[in-house]
């Protein structure tokens, strides 16, 4: 579908005269809900025409806001469309109209990242192992495919479902790009989260992604980031050297394979760190080096007290849709009676199963993580 006007070379005029008009996205999905907003965005609800009770998340982005920063928006649809990963949120088709672009998207509902952690009685290095794994086989197919994510964070990284074995799911794709020529240079992602080499505004690659990863591994460990400062300066000047510490007590009882897997990842010389390839066969991923030790208590609560800032708080009551969602699938004996307490969310007809349910939705967030435990502790 051509984009913001462009000319569609393969619209067909009918004989008398009438356009042969696509369908548009109230041809084939009833939109529902709002789930959640962003800059030049919102996300609501959908349930497919073709078959009831599948449900979807559909990206409404509004061309006038969006107007000089087009190119962004057919990059993202661009890079989507050439992804197909049971650990990426899936494009499943796009419509435009005069003043809006759809995205229909693979609806998940299984909550963020964090969110999860704090929520179980038991978390182990395992369970962080099982988790980065994921999260490297399917950046490890993206950089197969020339793509580099470039704003990888725990905020794009939610669950599919509310299962307990629920894989993990990569999302948010606004600054992703094509790595066509090899190397980029344009400086973008989160503090906090950037690798060195873009910071010092040098061209970069792949490996800005594992850097990523290196950190979202770090604070799966302890629950705090490894760079903190709330002067930016400061921040970016510790990032730039790769200044990080295993602090006791919080790092006492992980294993010395988890902090060399870390120090792989998280390596400012880009020649010297890890590829998405290296990283999935270390022992620590791949054999049998994490520990079962259960250190739920000391990283849910520095989650708690560091990422509290992190929560979506434009999040369309993610927890409010997710609930209905549930007890239509858990009582789809009662759906009438179910209809009635929660609105107009719940499937029409169909097996109340099917949809691919979600609590995703944050388009470019930033993360506003509070200072480490160590500034937590003397308050």
């Amino acid at each position: 579908m051509p984009l913001f006007g462009k000319k569609d070379t393969n619209k067909k005029i009918k004989k008398d005269g009438k356009d042969d008009r696509s369908p548009s996205v109230e041809d084939k999905y009833i939109l529902k809900d709002l789930l959640g907003t962003g800059a030049f965005s919102e996300v609501r609800l959908a349930e497919s025409k073709e078959k009831p009770g599948q449900m979807f998340a559909v990206k409404i982005i509004d061309k006038k806001a969006l107007k000089g920063k087009e190119d962004s928006l057919e990059n993202e649809i661009k890079v989507l469309r050439r992804l197909t990963h049971p650990n990426i949120v899936q494009l499943l088709e796009t419509f435009e109209d005069k003043h809006k672009v759809y995205l229909v998207m693979e609806l998940v509902t299984g909550g963020e990242l964090f969110d999860r952690i704090v929520e179980k009685g038991s978390y182990t290095e395992k369970d962080a192992s099982g988790l980065i794994r994921q999260v490297l086989e399917a950046v490890d197919y993206m950089h197969e495919q020339g793509v580099v994510h470039r704003d990888l964070k725990p905020e794009n990284l939610l669950y599919y479902s509310p299962d307990e074995d629920s894989k993990i799911m990569i999302s948010d794709f606004g600054l992703s790009k094509m790595e066509d020529s090899g190397i980029m240079a344009t400086a973008c992602g989160t503090p906090g989260y950037v690798a060195p080499e873009v910071l010092a505004q040098k061209p970069y690659g792949k490996a800005v992604d594992v850097w990523s990863i290196g950190v979202i591994s770090y604070i799966l460990l302890c629950g705090y980031p490894p760079f903190y400062d709330e002067n930016d300066a400061n921040l970016f000047a510790q990032i730039l050297r790769g200044e990080f510490e295993f602090d006791s007590p919080y790092w006492d009882d992980i294993s010395a394979s988890a902090k060399d897997f870390i120090g792989k990842l998280m390596c400012v010389n880009v020649e010297e760190r890890y590829t998405c390839k290296q990283a999935l066969a270390h022992p620590w991923i791949s054999g049998n080096a994490a520990s079962n030790k259960n250190i739920h208590g000391t990283v849910s609560e520095q989650l708690k007290k560091n990422f509290a800032k992190s929560r979506w708080k434009q999040a369309y009551h993610a927890a409010t849709v997710i609930r209905q969602m549930q007890r239509l699938a858990l009582n789809s004996g009662q759906q009438q009676q179910q209809q009635e307490s929660t609105g107009s969310i719940g499937p029409s007809s169909g097996n109340p199963m099917q949809y691919r349910e979600q609590s995703q939705v944050s388009y470019n967030q930033h993360m506003e993580p509070s200072p480490p435990p160590s500034s937590n502790l003397s308050n």
